[in-house]
């Protein structure tokens, strides 16, 4: 592995320190977001299936009411009509300043209402209709079960596009992985499509091995996850105790015009909020810790 970089050291360690963190909409651990993340942090709010959005808007009323910035997910296919979504976007906003939104397809396969996507959602027109100034989208680096490479890659397109359009800010969240290198891939992929959306790349907060991967099979996490699977010693020993360090020094030795797009990190809290709370007021400090220097011959031997 190369030596990183310093100046882009300090930048993604800047980065890691404003990283945003998510809770679930079933129970959003108010007390441990007060206790371990500093106010003004974005905080996003899953949608399950099944949930019910008048929920998610008192978690997110109940987030701003704490100092933290609510970002609710939007599941498209979970929506039953116009009206729904327009009342959800309404009640976000007005009831709990929201301004930023995740917009996720959603984890059913047939949709409940008008709305099989997230682009169906913004050719509503109710975003920007509300007052939303960021709107967030989901990225995934090691492939969608359910769409092709080039699908995808032609659908950044038409996000970059409606986010011009409607004055909107638009990026894109990734999922997690369990190793650099595909993340970096599909960043050079983004790139050499001209899709300039900056990118917030997903982490995997510390957790056990077994937790780690029950998750990864339930979000389709592919070729890193054999790897999780194939090293699971050494994975699993480095991921608990410290978190995914390994993914994040791989992204701080790739070259900076590899890793110009990533403009900040969002971390899946999979072993507690403490925990992921602890790894990212520690793990930063390490980046930036200058490389210690091996002692002389001379050195070694003085008392």
């Amino acid at each position: 592995m190369t030596a990183p970089d310093q100046a882009s050291s300090g930048e993604l360690a800047q980065l890691l320190s404003a990283a945003s963190v998510e809770v679930s909409s079933r129970g959003h651990q108010l007390q441990e977001l007060r206790d371990n993340f500093c106010p003004g942090t974005d905080v996003t709010i899953t949608f399950l299936p099944g949930d019910d959005y008048r929920h998610n808007v008192e978690t997110a009323v109940a987030l701003r009411r704490a100092g933290f910035n609510p970002v609710p997910h939007v599941a498209a296919r979970e929506m039953p009509s116009r009206q729904a979504l327009d009342d959800f976007l309404s009640r976000a906003r007005g009831e709990a300043d929201v301004t930023r939104l995740l917009l996720i397809a959603g984890d059913v396969a047939a949709a409940k209402g008008p709305y099989r996507s997230g682009l169906d959602v913004c050719a509503s027109g109710l975003i920007e209709g509300r007052g939303i100034a960021r709107l967030s989208v989901a990225g995934h680096p090691e492939g969608h079960p359910y769409l092709t490479a080039s699908a995808t890659l032609k659908g950044f397109e038409a996000w970059r596009d409606w986010g011009q359009q409607a004055n909107i800010d638009v990026d894109v969240v990734t999922q997690f992985c369990f190793e650099s290198a595909p993340i970096l891939g599909w960043i050079g992929e983004l790139d050499a499509r001209g899709v300039n959306l900056p990118v917030i790349v997903g982490l995997a907060g510390p957790a056990s091995p077994a937790t780690l991967m029950k998750f990864a099979l339930r979000c389709g996490v592919g070729n890193s996850m054999r790897s999780l699977r194939g090293q699971i010693g050494r994975f699993g020993r480095l991921l608990t105790e410290t978190g995914p360090d390994e993914v994040v020094c791989g992204l701080q030795s790739a070259p900076p015009t590899a890793t110009a797009s990533i403009a900040g990190f969002h971390l899946f809290p999979f072993g507690g909020l403490r925990r992921a709370a602890n790894w990212l007021r520690s793990f930063p400090q390490e980046m930036l810790r200058p490389m210690a220097q091996p002692a002389s011959r001379a050195d070694s031997q003085n008392p």
